[in-house]
């Protein structure tokens, strides 16, 4: 059984959560694992405009997005999208993907996480960016906590990506 009541209600606002920055893709903690029974997790992405996820798989998770406003990319697999918003994006794990805003707008998707856990990683991964400058030590240390999630990136994708899109800022 799970429980997902919030300070005696059952609704969240749209400015219901904390909000942490990741270099250009946010994450808004909307419902945490631990309210869900551990069955899934919500978050929020604002994406600025020139963002692109670093293309990663996913051992535990599965993921299905919904774009609220703007335009985004997606690459699962060897399917490629364009995404505006309405669309629901799904992204099983073990599926290599990825996810980018080309611009000029920015984007906003709903992120379903299943099973829930994997949202602490953006929430350890903005602490750690806040208490380190950018850097060859840092993104070490990104890379131990995204193994420890069983999390595998990827960037093979990304030259071709940048070829057909332009530069973009990798999170």
């Amino acid at each position: 059984m799970y429980h997902f009541q919030m300070d005696g209600e059952y609704f969240l606002g749209a400015d219901h959560g904390r909000l942490v920055d990741l270099g250009g893709l946010g994450v808004r903690f909307k419902i945490y694992s631990e309210q869900t029974g551990g069955n899934f997790a919500v978050v929020e992405h604002p994406i600025e405009p020139g963002v692109i996820v670093e293309p990663h798989t996913h051992q535990h998770e599965d993921e299905l997005s919904y774009v609220v406003s703007g335009t985004i990319w997606a690459r699962v697999g060897d399917k490629e999208i364009r995404a505006p918003a309405g669309t629901y994006v799904w992204k099983p794990r073990q599926v290599m993907h990825t996810f980018w805003n080309p611009g000029p707008e920015p984007a906003l998707i709903v992120e379903t996480i299943s099973p829930g856990g994997f949202e602490r990683l953006f929430e350890q991964v903005a602490a750690l960016l806040e208490d380190q400058e950018p850097g060859p030590s840092t993104e070490q240390d990104v890379i131990k906590l995204c193994n420890q999630y069983g999390l595998a990136l990827d960037r093979t994708w990304l030259p071709e990506l940048q070829a057909r899109f332009g530069p973009m800022r990798m999170v």
